[in-house]
């Protein structure tokens, strides 16, 4: 299966054949444009076009090296061609909520060492995990201060594919050896020149002057070494 987003996070269309249904509910594609749930961002919805009828894009999942997209309606067969349409307004918002908490994470770490444990986009929200002991709360909002300073920087944000050894002579990645099996031969990276460079597989804008001005508004401790961080767009 070709992963259209990998290449292109700004495509909002493509055609594909159906190359298998399970259920009539869980359709999967020769290729897709379609994000899945995955490290913390939701997945995409949209429709999918066939013969004159629209079939809406309610879920879609990884599973054995497949991305299986759940339908709310029967009738796809394999071999139909397909027309698939990206909600390119909840698709943008999450693109622009990831590549701000790349952000805000990038410089919470650069300022007390912390390392993420755990994140999760929505559309009104995201939230970022830092294993750490101590939080200095009024820190908070010089971080959001320095997050809006590289968003109005407006700087260019690269997407490359490495081959495995060349990704692992960068010092950010290799620290995420571990995570990736043997049989990963390439590694997706997102750079953001000066500020943070990190294998990742979602989606992300092209420049960080897409993204709107931040507000950290909530931290709460979630255990010993655990600190949870909230933020969200300003109106």
């Amino acid at each position: 299966m070709e992963e259209l987003y990998f290449r292109d996070c700004y495509l909002r269309e493509f055609d594909a054949v159906v190359e298998n249904v399970i259920d009539e509910r869980y359709v999967m594609l020769d290729r897709t444009a379609f994000y899945p749930e995955a490290g913390g961002q939701p997945h995409d919805t949209g429709f999918l076009y066939c013969a004159g009828k629209a079939y809406p894009v309610t879920g879609v999942r990884r599973s054995d090296g497949r991305v299986y997209h759940e339908v709310g309606a029967g009738g796809l067969k394999e071999g139909d061609a397909v027309q698939g349409v990206i909600d390119w307004d909840r698709r943008y918002l999450l693109m622009r909520y990831h590549t701000a908490c790349h952000i805000l994470s990038a410089i919470i770490h650069s300022e007390t060492g912390a390392k993420i444990s755990g994140n999760q986009l929505s559309e009104d929200k995201t939230r970022v995990d830092f294993s750490l002991e101590e939080f200095d709360r009024e820190q908070l909002k010089a971080y959001e201060a320095k997050v809006n300073d590289v968003i109005d920087r407006n700087i260019p944000v690269t997407i490359e594919t490495m081959d495995r050894e060349e990704a692992f002579r960068i010092p950010s990645v290799v620290k995420l050896k571990d995570a990736f099996p043997p049989e990963v031969l390439c590694i997706r990276v997102i750079t953001i020149p000066g500020i943070d460079r990190q294998a990742c597989g979602g989606t992300h804008v092209a420049t960080t002057g897409e993204i709107p001005h931040i507000e950290v508004f909530k931290a709460e401790n979630k255990g010993k070494n655990n600190r949870r961080v909230y933020f969200r767009f300003r109106e």
